[in-house]
């Protein structure tokens, strides 16, 4: 595994995200998860998952200090971010967070307001580090105003460059965690990718992660309801490209935004 080092943290740069997968599906996958190796943990109130996420996580028996625990605010409760979080702590079955993250922007007043309560919290010691996700650049200034964030989860994939929130996590030491790494399945279409996979024997989804968290302060979290590819996704720490093939692979963006909601806000270009 690489961790990155982040504002005195360390943070397991492979995580296992938990977007789509309830019930049972997401109860085994996190207990699978753990099983494997991964130590951090992706979820959302929005993804209505934290009970089967906690419920996973009990039943891996892996100690609670050791997992990296990552949730994220739904907008409509930023202005009771108080009680929200609280209610997820129980659903999770733990009495902190090592992250909460506003999960889209909203109005400044409510991104303030969420912010100052998730401070007060951090205070007390039910959340660790207080971050924000699908943030540009210039609402992640705002809201660094208002208290200190750890990190911003964004969409990132060879296909979307994320330059300028890579040169401000750099600048304000956060942490970047890209969704979506997989890019819906469009990688094994690159011969750049393919090519690495055949120097590397890996697929070209396992050199796009090496890709990702061999990249200072950049995390990922990839999703999958299949054994066998939560297996291979954490299969990618033999290896190590070099820097004319990460250019390479960074060469591949072309723009191309696989999440962009009718609410969301006004993108880095």
């Amino acid at each position: 595994m690489i961790f990155h080092d982040v504002q005195g943290e360390r943070v397991p740069a492979l995580g296992f995200g938990t977007y789509l997968l309830k019930g049972d599906d997401c109860v085994t996958g996190v207990h699978h998860a753990l099983k494997l190796g991964y130590r951090h943990i992706d979820t959302a109130q929005s993804y209505e998952n934290e009970a089967e996420v906690g419920e996973g996580l009990r039943l891996g028996g892996v100690p609670r200090a050791e997992v990296f625990l990552v949730t994220k605010l739904r907008p409509s409760n930023f202005t009771r971010a108080a009680d929200a979080t609280r209610a997820s702590l129980a659903a999770l079955g733990t009495d902190y967070l090592d992250l909460m993250l506003l999960h889209w922007p909203k109005d400044e007043a409510s991104v303030s307001a969420a912010l100052e309560a998730l401070a007060k919290l951090q205070a007390d010691g039910a959340v660790r580090r207080i971050g924000v996700s699908n943030f540009p650049a210039k609402l992640v200034e705002s809201a660094a105003r208002v208290t200190r964030l750890f990190c911003n989860q964004v969409e990132y994939h060879p296909f979307l460059a994320q330059a300028r929130l890579l040169e401000q996590a750099e600048k304000l030491d956060l942490l970047v965690t890209a969704y979506r790494p997989l890019a819906k399945g469009m990688l094994g279409e690159e011969p750049v990718l393919r090519d690495l996979g055949v120097k590397y024997g890996k697929t070209p989804e396992q050199v796009t992660l090496r890709w990702l968290v061999q990249q200072p302060r950049v995390a990922t979290i990839p999703k999958s309801a299949d054994p066998r590819r939560r297996a291979q996704n954490l299969d990618i720490f033999d290896f190590e490209l070099t820097p004319a093939e990460m250019a390479a692979v960074a060469s591949l963006a072309r723009g191309q935004r696989l999440v962009n909601p009718e609410n969301a806000p006004e993108w880095d270009a």
